[in-house]
């Protein structure tokens, strides 16, 4: 397999289960995290079962994620974007970075910024 079929095949993992786990489908996490899932993020556990259990719970799970940008490679994909939580209009800026290994993620990472009023970002965040 090339670099280039790599990068193409994480990018459609990552938008896939992204689009299913904004439909609420938390359960689609189960075909993406590796089993000994690495989660870097404070607070947030390691291994696929503990996280998924974590997410489940979390603000995200009942967020509405819109998608800005996705970035892959062979062995990450980095995705951006806004999440807005019930309640919250302005929402949080995201930067996923997840590690990929044979079609599963096995490494993650996070920014997560809260968007600021618009008065004091006149080029946007996104």
């Amino acid at each position: 397999m090339t670099q280039n079929t790599l990068a193409a095949d994480n990018k459609q993992l990552v938008l896939h289960g992204l689009a299913e786990f904004a439909k609420g489908n938390i359960e689609v996490l189960r075909d993406l995290l590796h089993e000994n899932f690495i989660e870097h993020s404070p607070g947030n556990p390691s291994g696929r079962d503990a996280f998924i259990a974590f997410i489940a719970n979390s603000p995200v799970a009942a967020g509405r994620l819109e998608i800005k940008r996705v970035v892959t490679d062979a062995d990450f994909a980095v995705v951006h974007y806004h999440m807005i939580p019930p309640g919250d209009e302005r929402g949080l800026a995201v930067i996923d970075v997840w590690r990929l290994v044979d079609g599963h993620i096995v490494e993650h990472w996070d920014v997560v910024q809260p968007v600021p009023d618009v008065a004091e970002i006149p080029h946007g965040m996104f």
